[in-house]
C-alpha cells in the first residue's frame, strides 16, 4: 500500500487513522456493554438481555474488520487522488442501537 502512489498531506493520514481508532473504541466500549449486560444482573427480561448482548458483540465484532477496511481503502485513495469512502455502516449501526434500546426497554418493562 505505501508503496502505490505519493505521500499525501500527513494530516490527511492522521485523520484518517484518527477515525479507524475511534471505530476500535466504538466496537470496544460495545463489547463491553454486551459483556456487561450479562455479568451484571440488570433487572430485565433474560430473553431481551441475550438478544441485546448478541447484537452488541456481533456489532463489536464486526467493526473493526470494517474499520480496518475503510482504512486501508481511504489510505489507498489518498495516496492515488481517488474519493475516500463514505461512512457505510454509520445507519446499520444506528439501526442496530435503536433495536436494541427498544429491546433493552421493553425486557427492562416485562422484566
Amino acid at each position: 500500500m505505501y508503496s502505490h502512489g505519493q505521500d499525501p498531506d500527513p494530516r490527511f493520514s492522521l485523520a484518517n487513522e484518527r477515525t479507524f481508532l475511534s471505530w476500535v473504541r466504538t466496537s470496544l466500549a460495545l463489547i463491553a456493554a454486551g459483556v456487561a449486560l450479562e455479568a451484571l444482573d440488570v433487572p430485565a427480561h433474560p430473553t431481551a438481555r441475550i438478544i441485546v448482548s448478541v447484537i452488541f458483540l456481533v456489532l463489536g465484532g464486526l467493526i473493526p474488520v470494517y474499520a480496518w477496511l475503510t482504512w486501508a481503502y481511504n489510505e489507498r485513495s489518498l495516496r492515488t487522488d481517488r474519493p475516500l469512502a463514505g461512512p457505510r455502516i454509520g445507519p446499520l449501526l444506528a439501526v442496530a442501537l435503536g433495536v436494541s434500546a427498544v429491546v433493552l426497554a421493553v425486557g427492562l418493562f416485562v422484566g
